[in-house]
């Protein structure tokens, strides 16, 4: 093959390096109008007044938008739940409540401020075990706080703890993460003749078409998306932020209106991860096999529904892990709180659900004497094993080759040094796997479309130009479709113009989320590129459009599980080597064996990048990502006091392994890997924390507070870490 496998140069790079790629806030022109958001600043009222009368007098201010100026004032990704501007109820600090649009950004913030909300508070609801209780006050008075109960029942959990010889039980948390993409929200809106023009940043060009033309009761062939450079995404722009707004103030003035949010804007006006409450049991039988596992999962998702209840069920699936066991009871609830909606992030509820499981695991390892690596050999999935849905896995069941290589590479390159007993700084090593979905789940409608012509003289075909809606997010996926194409039509990959960031130009091909677009916008180019070579040679036009769509899945029984959740997993196993001084909890990974089964690696450069910088973000969510949100109010809006991690925590040492298993679906058996790697991180430093000072963390993410707390817990047995029963 002369494309597939390589690592060309990536066509966006020398313009992100050298800074001449125009991202959303470097469309503003001088002749634009301004926008301002008026937040509620506070997690639940009833809006009494808006007075807008003094923002409107002040110097440069051309409108006050109120919710009266939105013909439909719903969206939402499932579920049209959330306002874009509240007119009765606000339900979280960040909800929108007026748009100012001014001469220039500066004006358009101080008359913002100008407007005047008069509220009467209601009841917080804060906590999601609370605001699933019988009277708890009610997020959306025409809903019950619970938004989904997810349960799986597979054989006799009770029967199986009563005959197994180790139990054990714990109880976890996992906290609230930002996306913290580096450009924050931006974006314009014009009109364009007939058509409102809106060019900004996301991840699915026709999703926001749809929910912006709905907004305005617009046929969505009158409303254009474009798509700018973006800056990172990782789930932070599949629900609308402020794209409708500004296309608001354009739709409405019938002028060209630019809005770029700073960063406090951005933190507190889009969706986070979910944060959990997990209480787990699971039992095994002496000879290492698990044969019951109990897991409750309550989830927050804030107070719009978002893609709460998709991520809640992956999160149910997964909450046994890679792990093949007959007895299965799983409740998982997610529910409306009054704090920041939650929503898509890079792992999609897996990590959550990751960090409990592979923790139980390494756990009953230790508490039969085989440890962790000989009790995952004895358990983890094979070919043809059932799901805890009651459904077969998706052929192409690796985890144990990539945790064998794990393992290997791990005996190779993480041999443990000598540690000075008086040494305040002690050095563990802990083993994770994971399972992840490639793509939608649950009978959701799966497909990616994609234009395939071909430019054809005398001597044959010389050019081809593929049309595919596809957002580069940052990970390179315009690239790897460039590069399919490529492969697929013989041409060298200059011969390949790509048409994706229009969506009056490219059809749909979904959303670069769920890990899915190599495989499925892959899977649609390949395919339209074979039909336009077939047209051609059959003296038809050379030109194919074609819709791929992959095996069937279906929606989850609510009540025993049972389904079909998924067509295509990734599989992952990692080693984390961890350093922690005693003194202080203060804990540093230090070597990284991430092992992955990618199908095909189309670039492999791009592959190791991927690893490498979801690495990075899964450092941020193990060790000192601390969103913090006090009944309902964001206490950590600025990366002062939200801490991400900076070259000097990210360890040198990531040694990234690919395994090709090809997929029976993918191009050239492709999948994907994008999220792979923060599945089990967690887990695995929680792991490795444990090798070295003997404490388990049970919270994320693991401060050095929440560290020092459980190595001095565990010196002093005063609160055991774990319950444990031996028989």
């Amino acid at each position: 093959m002369k494309t597939v496998g390589a690592s060309p140069p990536r066509p966006d790079a020398y313009k992100k390096v050298t800074g001449t790629a125009r991202y959303p806030a470097d469309l503003v022109r001088p002749d634009m109008l301004h926008a301002a958001a008026v937040f509620a600043g506070r997690p639940h009222a009833r809006i009494l007044t808006i007075d807008a009368a003094e923002a409107r007098a002040a110097k440069g201010v051309r409108a006050v938008l109120t919710a009266a100026d939105v013909p439909y004032n719903r969206f939402g990704l499932i579920e049209a739940d959330q306002p874009l501007l509240c007119d009765e109820v606000v339900r979280f600090s960040g909800d929108r409540v007026a748009v100012v649009v001014a001469e220039s950004a500066a004006l358009a913030r101080r008359a913002a401020a100008l407007v005047r909300v008069a509220y009467e508070d209601l009841p917080i609801v804060s906590d999601p075990r609370e605001a699933r209780k019988d009277g708890a006050p009610r997020v959306h008075e025409d809903r019950p706080n619970v938004l989904l109960h997810q349960k799986i029942r597979r054989g006799d959990v009770e029967a199986a703890f009563a005959h197994a010889d180790v139990v054990v039980e714990a109880a976890f948390t996992t906290g609230w993460q930002e996306h913290a993409y580096l450009q924050p929200d931006a974006g314009i809106a014009y009109w364009e003749g007939d058509r409102l023009v809106v060019e900004t940043a996301g991840q699915w060009l026709h999703e926001d078409r749809r929910q912006i033309a709905a907004m305005f009761a617009m046929p969505e062939e009158r409303v254009v998306i474009r798509y700018a450079a973006i800056g990172g995404a990782f789930g932070g722009r599949e629900d609308l932020s402020l794209p409708p707004l500004v296309a608001l103030a354009a739709w409405k003035l019938k002028v060209p209106v630019a809005m770029v949010w700073n960063r406090e804007e951005s933190i507190i006006g889009h969706h986070k991860r979910h944060p959990y409450f997990i209480t787990a049991k699971w039992g095994a039988k002496r000879d290492g096999t698990i044969v019951a596992a109990q897991t409750e999962l309550v989830a927050d998702g804030g107070a719009y529904a978002s893609t709460s209840a998709e991520v809640l069920k992956c999160s149910a699936i997964f909450a046994i892990g890679p792990y093949s066991i007959e007895n299965v009871q799983t409740d998982a609830i997610v529910c409306y709180t009054n704090n920041v909606p939650s929503g898509a992030f890079r792992g999609f509820g897996a990590p959550q659900a990751h960090f409990a499981a592979e923790t139980m695991v390494t756990r009953l390892g230790i508490a039969l004497g085989i440890g962790a690596s000989e009790i995952r050999r004895q358990n983890l999935y094979r070919e043809g094993d059932l799901q805890s849905t009651g459904d077969p896995l998706p052929a192409g069941v690796s985890v144990r080759e990539v945790f064998g290589r794990c393992l290997a590479e791990r005996e190779e390159h993480m041999n443990r040094l000598p540690q000075a007993a008086d040494s305040p700084l002690r050095r563990g090593i802990g083993i994770a796997c994971g399972i992840k979905n490639v793509g939608y789940s649950f009978g959701f409608p799966e497909q990616a479309t994609a234009t395939v012509e071909l430019d054809v003289g005398s001597a044959g075909p010389f050019g081809a130009t593929v049309r595919v809606g596809a957002a580069e997010v940052g990970q390179g996926v315009h690239l790897i479709l460039r590069q399919i194409a490529a492969e697929t039509l013989d041409f060298a990959l200059s011969q390949v113009t790509m048409i994706t960031d229009d969506s009056s130009q490219a059809p749909n091909a979904g959303s670069v989320s769920a890990s899915r677009m190599t495989l499925m916008g892959g899977r649609a180019v390949k395919d339209a590129a074979e039909a336009a070579l077939r047209n051609w040679r059959a003296g038809a036009k050379p030109r194919a459009t074609v819709q791929y769509r992959p095996p069937r899945t279906t929606p989850l029984d609510l009540e025993t599980g049972d389904g079909v959740p998924n067509y295509c997993y990734g599989y992952t196993a990692q080693a984390v080597e961890v350093e922690v001084d005693v003194r202080t909890g203060v804990t540093r990974v230090t070597r990284v064996i991430s092992a992955h089964d990618v199908g095909r690696a189309i670039n492999v450069q791009q592959v190791e990048g991927q690893i490498e910088g979801c690495i990075a973000q899964a450092v941020g969510y193990a060790l000192t990502e601390n969103f913090v949100v006090r009944e309902g109010r964001v206490m950590t809006p600025h990366f002062s006091n939200y801490l991400l991690p900076t070259t000097l925590d990210v360890p040198v040492d990531i040694r990234s392994v690919i395994l090709e298993t090809a997929d029976p679906n993918g191009p050239f058996g492709a999948r994907g890997v994008a999220e792979m790697p923060l599945v089990p991180f967690a887990a695995a430093v929680a792991a490795a924390i444990y090798d070295a000072t003997g404490a388990w963390v049970t919270d994320l993410p693991m401060t050095p507070e929440r560290v020092l707390a459980a190595i001095d817990a565990a010196r002093s047995a005063a609160a055991p870490a774990e319950a444990l029963v031996t028989r």
